[in-house]
């Protein structure tokens, strides 16, 4: 059973059950229109009840207040994530949702991505439904008098959905996307609600010991600003010289005689002078200082906790992004800071080479998948024969999935093709499809965006007889820089398609576990494992202590789990490797 909520004007909330068939209406005799300071009760009861599929505009508009009044929901259907990809899906290519105009639906974005600049959403909702915090482009009431065609209409919206799907050329694996997406949805919210554990003591000691005490507001800490002398020194330059200037670093260095064209790492390191020792050092404290740093911390964390806002496909593959904080590239150099409450533990878990595992399954490639049994796929080819190293396996997987055609990944990628033709055939095939300007699609349904007006210019402008001399140079280039797009779309995208499933289970199957004992956070994840913190093929839990090995075991059960929902009784494995830690550093 659906449920659809939408906002009404004069603080109201409607809730409309329908059974959710494709042709199915609201049952207007259900229909429940309620004050919103007496939504969250309406809305327990339900969930306790009946245990529905909510429906809604966006997850992020609804469930973050639902979660500040202590409420999880075990089902959501976000409608805005489930049109973006049917509305582009090659699944559906023929469907009316498919081919009509543009509308409201189509311009609707993510709550956390509307304004990168505005507070975390976790202090914005205090409760379910404070209207002031009603986002631009929520719907209009449902059943107002002549609405227009377009407007954000969750009845109709559903209903269009589900002829789509129905009508797709693969609707059981579009059904699943859709599930996946929005259960994503659920646990992104969740994760931000309860917030990944962090001690700003710890952080700010190792912010300390790297860096020097904090520095006064303008200044740099003692440990850069003595770089930075060194550095000035080795280029025999005047005091002035400010190395965060990159055209007056590269200036001096040229006037010094260093040779460096750029102050990339790889090529920093190449050359032989005083310089290099320093200034490398001061990039990496540099960085560590303002992504990271005593800024960071005051902005990021409150109360013990981390949070970011998670968008879900925020990516154009279906990967996640993320606004506030740098959530999805938190260094090393600070993960030591990530810390359990006491009694409690972290349970970290990393898919092991998921991408070439996808890629094997995707093409029904046996001895690829056969190569990955024991753990290592990587070594597994190796064991084929196919190549001589770990090292050049390695290399040369991520030659196909990414295009690499030089140095050593060119040199084994030939072996590669002999020994697993179907899957490198996959990406093979997409990468030509891309050359030729075609959209390829992951295994559930989600479609790669066309190579737009500059492609399109590149491609024509080779064709007529006044072309300019490098006008085919500039075609092929674009191609193959588009193939090399499509090639790794089929597969971090049925990657991230594997994920969705993955984070899926886990959720369900934590809140299935008995109850620990109590810690630090936030109601209804004081006494339950819950998710904190997710990037690519990482998760990490936080539970009581007492449940770690319960916990561990079902987030192996639910990667095997994601493994069939996919791809049925294909033989390909998604091994983890999972550890119970008081310290995320400690994982790795």
């Amino acid at each position: 059973m659906h449920v659809l909520l939408a906002r009404l004007p004069g603080s109201r909330v409607r809730l409309r059950p329908s059974d959710g068939g494709p042709t199915a209406a609201p049952d207007p005799a259900a229909t429940q229109d309620v004050e919103a300071v007496g939504a969250t009760a309406v809305v327990r009861r339900l969930e306790d009840a009946r245990h529905p599929r909510w429906t809604w505009d966006d997850t992020d508009a609804w469930y973050p207040g639902l979660l500040a009044d202590g409420v999880r929901l075990d089902r959501a259907h976000d409608l805005r994530l489930a049109h973006r990809v049917l509305r582009t899906s090659a699944f559906t290519r023929a469907t009316e949702l498919a081919t009509a105009p543009p509308g409201s639906w189509d311009a609707l974005e993510p709550v956390a991505a509307r304004d990168p600049r505005a507070e975390p959403r976790g202090r914005q909702h205090e409760s379910l439904f404070d209207l002031d915090d009603v986002p631009a482009g929520s719907p209009s009431p449902p059943g107002s008098p002549d609405p227009a065609p377009d407007d954000l209409d969750p009845a109709a919206e559903l209903a269009a959905q589900q002829a789509a799907v129905a009508g797709s050329t693969a609707p059981g694996r579009l059904r699943l996307l859709l599930a996946a997406e929005s259960a994503g949805a659920l646990a992104a919210a969740e994760m931000h609600h309860a917030g990944l554990p962090w001690r700003a003591d710890v952080h700010d000691a190792i912010l300390t010991d790297a860096l020097g005490p904090r520095p006064a507001e303008g200044r740099r800490p003692d440990r850069l600003e003595a770089l930075a002398d060194r550095i000035r020194v080795a280029l025999d330059a005047p005091a002035s010289l400010n190395p965060d200037s990159h055209p007056d670093l590269l200036r001096a260095m040229e006037y010094a005689g260093v040779g460096a064209r750029s102050l990339r790492k790889g090529e920093l390191e190449r050359l032989d002078h005083p310089v290099v020792a320093p200034l490398l050092e001061y990039k990496s404290l540099h960085r560590l200082w303002t992504a990271n740093g005593w800024h960071w911390l005051d902005q990021w964390v409150r109360d013990g906790r981390f949070r970011t806002d998670y968008v879900v496909s925020g990516v154009v593959t279906g990967r996640w992004s993320s606004t506030g904080g740098g959530a999805l590239q938190l260094p090393k150099g600070v993960r030591d800071a990530v810390r359990a409450d006491p009694g409690w533990t972290l349970v970290v878990a990393d898919a092991a080479q998921l991408e070439p595992r996808v890629l094997a399954a995707m093409a029904g490639d046996e001895p690829m998948a056969a190569a990955g049994r024991d753990g290592d796929l990587y070594a597994g080819i190796v064991a084929t024969g196919a190549v001589a190293s770990r090292e050049h396996a390695k290399v040369g997987m991520l030659g196909a999935l990414y295009g690499g055609t030089t140095g050593v990944s060119g040199q084994v990628l030939p072996r590669l093709r002999r020994t697993f033709p179907r899957a490198m055939g996959l990406v093979e095939d997409a990468a030509v499809t891309g050359e030729r300007g075609g959209v390829v699609t992951t295994w559930l349904g989600r479609s790669s965006p066309p190579p737009g007006q500059a492609w399109d210019a590149a491609q024509s402008g080779a064709l007529g007889d006044g072309a300019a001399p490098d006008a085919a140079t500039l075609a092929r280039s674009s191609a193959r820089a588009w193939g090399r797009f499509t090639r790794n779309f089929v597969v971090q995208g049925t990657a991230a398609e594997w994920a969705l499933c993955w984070i899926a289970a886990v959720r369900r199957r934590l809140w299935a576990l008995d109850d620990g004992a109590a810690g630090r956070a936030p109601e209804p994840f004081t006494t339950r494992a819950h998710l904190v913190f997710f990037v690519h093929d990482e998760l990490v839990i936080h539970a009581p202590a007492e449940l770690a090995d319960a916990v561990a075991r079902e987030v192996r059960e639910a990667a095997a789990e994601a493994g069939r929902l996919l791809f049925g009784d294909f033989p390909v494995d998604f091994p983890l490797t999972v550890a119970a830690v008081d310290a995320y550093a400690d994982a790795k």
